[in-house]
């Protein structure tokens, strides 16, 4: 990941983890509360692609583990969103953007309760039932409830925050403006860009075309024949 990158999903993290202990988790919600930090690290892998989304995910778990008031071991939830933050970043099209929004609110579901799913089965092996005494279809259907509510307010922003640092045109990892790779600007290079019209040939006072663009170019073209043939296959020229 790059620095701006590294940087920006830093600031993102720490600002869902204030939010998260200090507003959502003291909502006294029925059932599960509100993950604005899972919503951040699906809203980056959606961008930063797999492997992003599961150094991210890594992070914002372990920062999540040691931060008051967790009353769980460490590594758990970090397990669960490095798992949850690769998943994500698989479903990220070759373009870098989806077409439309129904995509990122799937993986948003299933997000929330695959992470819940997940954070109850590590749980067990460790010996913490506290999911088991409370309900684990209760905590299911009100995360993913929760999360579905907050996720058009917290996912968008922080997908449009990410692309704007996705400025490299030759990067092809799926930022605005670098969609079409080294390709586009081969071919813009060329002149085959978008909107460039091609130069007219000239026309004589009898109004027909001249030919000297064309034979200039063609005679060019042969010229650089020749030289490849004799350069490499070390043909003697006269």
């Amino acid at each position: 990941m790059r620095v701006s990158r590294t940087l920006l999903a830093i600031i993102l993290v720490i600002v869902a983890l204030v939010l998260q202990v200090s507003v959502l988790a003291r909502l006294q919600l029925p059932g599960a509360t509100p993950d604005l930090l899972l919503l951040t690290v699906l809203g980056l892998a959606l961008v930063y692609g797999h492997v992003g989304g599961c150094l991210v995910g890594f992070t914002a778990g372990l920062l999540a583990d040691v931060a008051p008031p967790a009353d769980h071991a460490v590594g758990r939830y970090a397990l669960v969103l490095c798992v949850i933050g690769y998943a994500a970043g698989l479903t990220k099209p070759e373009n870098g953007q989806h077409r439309s929004a129904t995509v990122p609110m799937l993986v948003v579901a299933a997000g929330a309760a695959t992470s819940t799913l997940l954070y109850a089965g590590v749980g067990a092996l460790v010996g913490d039932t506290a999911a088991r005494d409370v309900g684990l279809g209760n905590l299911l259907a009100t995360a993913t409830i929760y999360d579905l509510l907050l996720a058009p307010f917290t996912v968008p922003l922080v997908m449009a925050m990410a692309r704007r640092l996705e400025s490299d045109p030759l990067a092809g990892d799926g930022g605005s403006g670098g969609s079409a790779g080294p390709d586009a600007a081969i071919s813009w290079l060329s002149g085959g860009g978008v909107g460039l019209r091609p130069r007219a040939p000239r026309r004589n006072r009898y109004g027909k075309a001249t030919r000297l663009g064309g034979q200039r170019s063609t005679l060019l073209s042969r010229r650089a024949v020749r030289n490849r043939t004799g350069r490499i296959k070390g043909v003697k020229r006269l």
